[in-house]
């Protein structure tokens, strides 16, 4: 996720709590979804589960945008 951004990731989750909270919450929600696939778990709880990680994603990427612009 986000490859092109690690350094900044690095950064922000060593100087933002909240980010690191967000960031460690959607990398939770990506193995709740690998693990809710395997097991042939209902479609509507994956779904749900990622939606929810995309909508962390958007966040994460909003910060890291802002905090370049802020360098």
């Amino acid at each position: 996720m986000l490859h092109e951004h690690r350094d900044v990731i690095a950064e922000l989750r060593q100087k933002d709590a909240h980010f690191a909270k967000v960031f460690d919450r959607h990398n939770d929600l990506d193995h709740e979804i690998i693990n809710l696939e395997k097991a042939y778990a209902d479609q509507f709880e994956i779904d749900t589960k990622k939606k929810e990680k995309l909508k962390l994603k958007d966040e994460i990427y909003a910060m890291i945008v802002k905090y370049n612009a802020e360098k």
